[in-house]
């Protein structure tokens, strides 16, 4: 168990089983100065979070889909060996993923095939974060961002902590999937990944959101958030 776990088990020992924090820190096995610490982490994106309420505040009704997205992509092999993909997207504001794409190859047009049934369900984002990978930075890709748009926001080269959001969902798919799961087929890898992402944004407390689901998030958000429509 890593020490943010830790953390996390400790929070909820003592806000659900309203233990004190001492007998919760012994439960799970977390010394205080452990659980006390404060993670510097994301401190430089602060103004960008910031901003991004801001702007949810101001044009409640462009909803979160409206501002950010974030995207990626995983790599892992089925039993048989045959490598495969996976497309990530996430919402910035509500953490929330979704859709993960699942397939052998993912091209530039597959990448737009997936967001163009995204904006069906969601719209689309006033801008996408991502990756210089060739997906994203192909003539096709640029132009129906363009059509769309859509704003291309690319991180620098070899610095996946600007891309911070979707690493950490990247991150949890992994270990929480990727690397405990055994996957017979493309259509078996599909269905695990998609059950794990269902679970991710229903069932999975965020401690950015306040240990709230991202699910539960948007919609509490949603339904508080002041019309500004005429």
């Amino acid at each position: 168990m890593t020490a943010a776990q830790r953390r996390e088990a400790v929070t909820w020992l003592m806000t659900t089983r309203h233990v004190s924090e001492r007998l919760a820190r012994r439960l799970s096995r977390s010394s205080a100065s452990s659980f006390r610490y404060a993670s510097q982490r994301g401190v430089a994106d602060r103004p960008v979070r910031q901003g991004l309420h801001a702007l949810a505040e101001q044009r409640p009704r462009w909803g979160s889909p409206r501002l950010h997205w974030s995207m990626d992509f995983v790599r892992d092999a089925l039993a048989d060996g045959r490598p495969f993909r996976a497309f990530t997207v996430v919402d910035d504001f509500t953490r929330e993923c979704p859709v993960i794409a699942v397939d052998t190859h993912l091209s530039s047009e597959r990448v737009i095939a997936v967001l163009e049934q995204l904006a069906g369900r969601r719209g689309l984002p006033k801008a996408l974060v991502g990756d210089n990978g060739s997906e994203f930075t192909r003539r096709a890709f640029d132009a129906w961002a363009y059509r769309r748009g859509i704003k291309l926001l690319f991180i620098r080269p070899a610095k996946p902590v600007g891309n911070a959001f979707i690493e950490s969902v990247n991150g949890k798919l992994r270990d929480e999937c990727l690397s405990t799961s055994w996957f017979l087929d493309l259509a078996d890898a599909r269905a695990q990944i998609e059950d794990w992402r269902h679970d991710y944004n229903t069932a999975r407390p965020h401690s950015g959101l306040a240990h709230r689901t991202p699910s539960h998030f948007a919609r509490n958000f949603t339904r508080v958030a002041p019309s500004t429509d005429p």
